[in-house]
């Protein structure tokens, strides 16, 4: 059995029987086999270098600081934050407390966040703040843990820096807090590039915070603590 195909339209082609085509037909298929191939590794080797960094700020929990208090915040690793936001917290007693506007500094812009600002939340299984992606976001029992309470908490979620990306540069903020009883969670969140939703934010377990003074306490019972799972994990092993 003889197929016919004209030379001048695909040199794949010619006048020949079917094993020749047939074999030809499987060139043709490991060859394109070949250029998907390619063109996948071509696509994942640039996401493999571009992955989502991980915000942090400084100083973190254990470490106190008192007001006025100096923060500075970055992305550590890949990528950058896009759309910056502080994400405040305050026990219910540091909002009673409140003389005044907490205040923002950052070079080049500054905002104040007066009482009526804040929003109270009691709801434990509540997720905060708005907007962020499952997994960016707390739950309002954490944030009592944070703080140390049982009682309600009230927060603010705010743009800063005027909008400027955070990258590799540590950008330093001041945040002032007029209280009689200053408790305060500091949490710094952005949207890494693409997204619609805040999914960067400084680990959960070491916000900043703001208190009445610094306590010392907490950094030695965090090295207890690790002096304690150390001594676990030797006991297991011997």
């Amino acid at each position: 059995m003889l197929i016919y195909k004209k030379r001048e339209q695909s040199p794949f082609w010619k006048l020949s029987d079917e094993g020749e085509i047939l074999l030809r037909m499987r060139s043709t298929k490991s060859l394109v086999t070949i250029v998907v191939m390619l063109t996948a590794a071509l696509l994942i080797i640039p996401s493999a270098s571009c992955g989502v960094g991980q915000l942090k700020i400084s100083p973190a929990l254990p470490t106190e600081v008192t007001s006025p208090a100096t923060f500075q915040t970055w992305v550590e690793g890949n990528g950058k934050a896009t759309d910056p936001h502080l994400f405040l917290v305050i026990t219910e007693s540091c909002y009673i407390g409140l003389t005044g506007d907490v205040k923002v500094e950052w070079t080049g812009g500054s905002l104040a966040i007066p009482g009526a600002a804040w929003t109270g939340e009691s709801d434990n299984s509540k997720k905060l703040p708005p907007g962020a992606k499952n997994g960016a976001d707390y739950t309002v029992a954490s944030l009592k843990s944070e703080l140390g309470t049982s009682g309600p908490i009230y927060w603010a979620f705010i743009p800063f820096l005027s909008g400027q990306n955070i990258t590799q540069a540590p950008i330093s903020f001041k945040v002032t807090l007029p209280s009689t009883n200053p408790e305060m969670m500091v949490c710094a969140m952005g949207k890494s590039v693409g997204s619609t939703m805040f999914d960067m934010r400084d680990p959960p377990s070491a916000p900043g915070f703001v208190a009445f003074e610094p306590a010392p306490v907490l950094a030695t019972l965090a090295m207890f603590g690790a002096l304690t799972v150390f001594g676990i994990k030797r006991r297991k092993t011997t």
